[in-house]
């Protein structure tokens, strides 16, 4: 696990670059955290790290389910929050995105046991004060393993 301090926000979109910066096609991360926690503002600043527009609008899909991009990977932010089965899910594509190579960001995915084991990575944000976020990373996998390698390395730079 890596556990750090965001003071601002912007602290929080600099950690979810970094993530972009190492991510690969097919890449699972869950996004765990209460409501202001940050998990769009983090899925922001990861669309936006893997090349997307600083001018694309990058916001909660709450209300769409899906939300889809194209950087120098395609890009997908899901929130299972409204899913009510397993027919739902089936029915959002999200085996199909995983298998074309999306990276996909996805808020509530404990809510389905299946999807949550193949996480690679869970990202948890905890609301430390009006400013202050804390961000605990927990890998889930080998691939999760080495890409907390890699951000440990990059984040003592």
């Amino acid at each position: 696990m890596l556990e750090l301090e965001l003071e601002t926000e912007a602290d929080t979109v600099a950690l979810a670059r970094s993530l972009a910066a190492v991510l690969e096609g097919g890449d699972l991360i869950g996004l765990e955290g209460g409501l202001g926690a940050g998990k769009t503002t983090f899925t922001r600043g990861a669309v936006h790290g893997l090349g997307v527009s600083e001018d694309t609008a990058v916001t909660s899909p709450t209300f769409a389910l899906l939300h889809q991009y194209e950087g120098r990977l395609p890009i997908a932010h899901a929130d299972f929050y409204r899913l009510a089965d397993e027919a739902e899910l089936e029915e959002l594509g999200v085996d199909e995105l995983l298998d074309e190579g999306v990276v996909l960001f996805v808020e509530w995915g404990r809510k389905f046991p299946g999807m949550a084991r193949r996480m690679v990575l869970w990202v948890e944000l905890e609301i430390v004060s009006d400013r202050a976020r804390r961000a605990r990373l927990h890998p889930q996998s080998a691939r999760g393993d080495a890409i907390i390698g890699v951000l440990r390395t990059r984040l003592r730079t």
